[in-house]
């Protein structure tokens, strides 16, 4: 008798882990097919700068990464149904430089026509605005008030801010870093009178420097986006789709409140950053 129900119940968990298995590759054939490659692999891999809340951030006691970038990047890998890999880069524009060896299959970017040249960005889904940090007794109290000959200007190499400042600028000097905490020392250690970068990073440093504050006022307002290798259409077409309803749905905003990311807001419907 205890053999004829080991048998049968044995029976049934292979039936029901063939079941399982049928659905699953019928999933995978009646999937769409812009995203089918990634579906055979199994997994979504996201390119991430780990710098600030609006992309992401590690926490110190486990690890584990959080922020806007991140929660978009779950929720894609839920809607096609496999796992999401972050691939981690210690800033943004550092994230480019995964295209050399094909390191991941989506990027988030700020974006950028420069940048539009190496990789198609779908529409925007966070706006930034990128303003300056200041220590105690500056006399700059504005960001027109930094345009002045003399004045030293930290700023991320290859960032949207870089770029930007180096475009409008007339009498500052801009100081290439590799990372917003480089620039921050530079600040901390009065090698630098200005720190260029997106305001959430700018609030959490502030902390961090006595006396020091974030202008009110922005010199750009950058748009977080998704990125794909050029070329890839469909691919592009899918998040594109996926963007748009993260905005309309609330996912966005509640990612923003989730991380408690200040100076960001949820783009537009549409593609603002190209306008």
């Amino acid at each position: 008798m205890r053999r004829t129900t080991f048998i049968s119940a044995l029976t049934l968990a292979l039936g029901v882990a063939i079941g399982i298995l049928g659905q699953q590759n019928s999933n995978a054939q009646t999937a769409d097919p812009r995203v089918a490659d990634l579906i055979r692999v199994g997994k979504l891999r996201a390119g991430i700068g780990v710098v600030a809340p609006h992309w992401a951030v590690k926490d110190p006691q486990t690890g584990e990464l959080r922020g806007v970038a991140v929660d978009i990047a779950r929720a894609l890998a839920r809607r096609i149904g496999i796992e999401l890999v972050a691939v981690e880069y210690p800033s943004p524009p550092a994230v480019l430089g995964g295209l050399k060896d094909s390191a991941w299959d989506v990027g988030f970017l700020a974006t950028d026509p420069s940048r539009a040249a190496v990789v198609d960005f779908s529409p925007p889904y966070l706006q930034i605005d990128a303003t300056y940090l200041v220590p105690d007794g500056s006399s700059i109290r504005n960001v027109a008030d930094a345009d002045q000959p003399g004045v030293r200007i930290a700023v991320t190499r290859k960032s949207v801010e870089e770029i930007v400042l180096s475009r409008s600028l007339k009498h500052a000097e801009l100081r290439g870093v590799d990372t917003i905490s480089a620039g921050f020392d530079l600040l901390r250690a009065g090698n630098a009178d200005v720190l260029a970068a997106p305001r959430p990073a700018l609030q959490a440093l502030s902390a961090r420097l006595p006396g020091s504050h974030v202008l009110e006022d922005r010199f750009h307002a950058a748009f977080g986006a998704m990125a794909v290798p050029k070329g890839q259409t469909g691919r592009l077409a899918y998040i594109a789709t996926f963007i748009e309803e993260a905005k309309a749905s609330g996912l966005v905003q509640r990612a923003i409140e989730r991380v408690g990311v200040r100076g960001v807001q949820v783009a537009s419907p549409g593609n603002p950053g190209t306008q």
